[in-house]
């Protein structure tokens, strides 16, 4: 990987790394303001960040030129970071299903060695984590700001078994059971 940002249109997902963290673009969009001399163009990008460790965020910037719409993106994704909790650091603890709009997901986890099988912009997100195993399926559109809020639903909601037996005043290996 080379240190450094790649500017990039389209759909695939570009990789980008500063200080520890791995920085995703996954998409740019233009748009265009038609004025009385012509046309005035502004660029939207959407940036997934995270430590490769269990946490990552996304983050949506607006600006006049490429790289000052992916800059205010890569702030807003590490503002909004949450942490996710992992199993053995390779996939989630359970299957799980999040929405946003028309968006929906369906997040399951995978035996070792299976690999990232997501689609779309829910990939980045995965890697950015640092999930190594996971089942992933959307459902409804492809558009890729509904999608990667309807993942990030998803993995906000996801309760290790510790979580779970603390708030249930039990043990472990009862929950597991």
């Amino acid at each position: 990987m080379s240190k450094g940002r790649r500017e990039a249109y389209g759909d695939a997902p570009v990789e980008m790394e500063s200080d520890d963290n791995v920085e995703k673009l996954v998409a740019i969009k233009r748009t265009a303001k038609v004025v009385k001399g012509g046309s005035r163009f502004s660029f939207s990008a959407m940036v997934v960040v995270g430590d490769g460790k269990g946490s990552v965020g996304f983050g949506l910037g607006k600006a006049k030129e490429v790289p000052e719409s992916i800059r205010k993106a890569t702030e807003q994704a590490r503002k909004s970071m949450v942490l996710v909790p992992l199993k053995e650091s390779r996939t989630i603890h359970h299957e799980m299903v999040g929405s946003y709009g028309a968006g929906c997901v369906l997040l399951r986890p995978a035996a070792p060695g299976t690999g990232i099988i997501a689609g779309g912009s829910m990939r980045p997100i995965f890697e950015a984590l640092g999930i190594k195993d996971v089942l992933a399926k959307s459902h409804g559109t492809s558009n890729p700001h509904n999608l990667i809020k309807a993942t990030m639903a998803a993995l906000q909601s996801i309760r290790s078994p510790e979580d779970v037996a603390a708030k249930r005043n039990l043990v472990v290996e009862r929950i597991r059971a």
